[in-house]
Parts: structure tokens; C-alpha cells; sequence
């Protein structure tokens, strides 16, 4: 039970810093070359939902080992 607590904490950590990374590289891109923030826009919004994707997958991961745990018996 705590290591699927760790791998759900450390994934939404993980994933916490690259939006935040996303987000600023986003602005600092779209303040430099206004003509081009729909491209960024769209490009943003695409590597958010793949960064989302992480947590959804660690939690799936962490309840399969809590409620099927494979390595017992």
C-alpha cells in the first residue's frame, strides 16, 4: 500500500513540474514571437494531454498491485 502511494504521489509530482515547465516555456515562447502562439497553442495542449495521461496510468498501475497484487502466490 505505500509503494502504490508513492508511485501515485511521484507521478502527480512528475507531472505537477512539466506543466509547469510547459506553461512557462509557453509563455516565453508566445511573448517572443506573437505570430506564432496558435501553433504553440495547439502544440500545448497536445503535450498537456499526454502529460495527463501519467498519473491516470500510475494509478491504474498502483491499484492493480493493491487489489491484484501479482506478486503474492
Amino acid at each position: 500500500a505505500i509503494a502504490a502511494s508513492i508511485l501515485i504521489g511521484m507521478g502527480a509530482l512528475g507531472t505537477a513540474i512539466g506543466f509547469g515547465l510547459l506553461g512557462g516555456r509557453f509563455l516565453e515562447g508566445a511573448a517572443r514571437q506573437p505570430e506564432m502562439a496558435n501553433m504553440l497553442q495547439v502544440k500545448l495542449f497536445i503535450v498537456a494531454g499526454l502529460l495527463d495521461a501519467v498519473p491516470m496510468i500510475g494509478v491504474g498501475i498502483a491499484l492493480f498491485f493493491v487489489f491484484a497484487n501479482p506478486f503474492i502466490g
